[in-house]
């Protein structure tokens, strides 16, 4: 009897004899117990997992020269800048990563977006967009970020004092963000505005939400009836109140591409590309969208996903939203800390 094997089961089959620890540092939802059991059994790697976000990984990986981690899951703007300033990162094998278990336009979107020098940083994994969560019962005049600072619900409002914050306000004030990433003078121009924008929206603010847990707790208590967040929290919330939904901002939603990157000095790359290789599987790719609530850049990979999410995921993105969508480009060296001290004057104004 003649057995056919798939990459994924060659290249599991190579690195079984000499099983690694891949240590993962990834985002909430990404790595689920069931995936990471069958990666093990199939490869005999182990996975050790680790929670961040992007702010977090860029620290701990500048910390430790780009150690203490195997593969990591930063977005797709998060790997030029801090690759060029901080050397973080090593490039890709592109020879030992499926190509085929893409989607070939965000694959090629994202080896456009993380060149450095010629090498390619990384793939992608996870997109989503973030822009409006509302209770369109209880806050309907809120349709683009800057709505957020309407009077009639100033108290209940909430948003993250994170860059996407900075980015969103920017476009629903008329100015575009990415296009000034050439000029830092004219992007600290834009964030100036911003932040003066958001010390006058203040009073308006409940609260500065930083998880999601608590984000989705208080706009079911009806504490907080709009917010800044993420496409998938909304559609979370839809399943509790119907009211509740995600709304793609006038002005734009934010698009991202969380990727799969390999830290510089990381020691179990064979795990690493196994990994990849395994979860791109569109099998596997249905699992993880099923985990995390997003959709991945799997060929054929949303086959399987629940029909209500996708039912979802069109009602709040007709095409003319789809077509839209801002993504992120990649963010040019020391912009982040023009938007890290804007932030914290944010935070501390009175």
């Amino acid at each position: 009897m003649k057995i056919i094997l798939s990459t994924v089961a060659v290249l599991a089959l190579g690195t079984a004899a000499q099983a690694e620890t891949l240590r993962l540092l990834t985002w909430g939802g990404y790595a689920p117990d069931d995936v990471i059991a069958k990666f093990e059994a199939e490869t005999g790697h182990t996975v050790e997992v680790t929670k961040s976000n992007n702010e977090e990984m860029i620290a701990k990986l500048r910390a430790t020269n780009g150690g203490g981690f195997d593969l990591a899951q930063p977005s797709q703007d998060r790997i030029a800048g801090p690759q060029a300033e901080f050397g973080i990162y090593k490039p890709l094998d592109m020879a030992k990563i499926d190509t085929a278990l893409f989607i070939p336009s965000m694959l090629s979107a994202t080896e456009g977006n993380t060149t450095v020098d010629g090498a390619v940083y990384a793939v992608p994994h996870i997109w989503g967009t973030s822009g409006l969560v509302v209770n369109t019962a209880m806050a309907g005049s809120v349709k683009d970020y800057t709505d957020l600072c309407n009077a009639d619900v100033a108290g209940k409002v909430s948003y993250r004092l994170k860059r996407p914050t900075l980015i969103g306000f920017a476009y629903a004030m008329g100015l575009d963000p990415f296009a000034a990433y050439g000029d830092e003078a004219a992007y600290k121009d834009i964030i100036d505005q911003v932040e003066a924008k958001l010390v006058e929206c203040k009073a308006g603010v409940k609260t500065y939400w930083d998880g999601g847990d608590e984000l989705k707790n208080l706009m079911r208590s009806g504490e907080v009836v709009a917010s800044m967040a993420w496409d998938t929290g909304g559609w979370q919330l839809n399943d509790d109140n119907k009211d509740i939904t995600f709304v793609a901002p006038a002005s734009g939603a934010l698009g991202w591409i969380d990727t799969f990157a390999l830290p510089a000095r990381g020691r179990a790359d064979e795990a690493a590309y196994a990994w990849i290789n395994f979860v791109m599987q569109p099998e596997i790719a249905a699992m993880i969208t099923a985990s995390a609530g997003n959709f991945t850049a799997s060929q054929g990979g949303d086959a399987d996903v629940d029909e209500a999410l996708k039912a979802k995921y069109q009602a709040s993105f007709p095409q003319a939203a789809i077509d839209n969508i801002k993504w992120y480009p990649s963010v040019p060296a020391g912009l982040e800390a023009l938007e890290g001290a804007a932030l914290d004057r944010i935070n501390a104004a009175k």
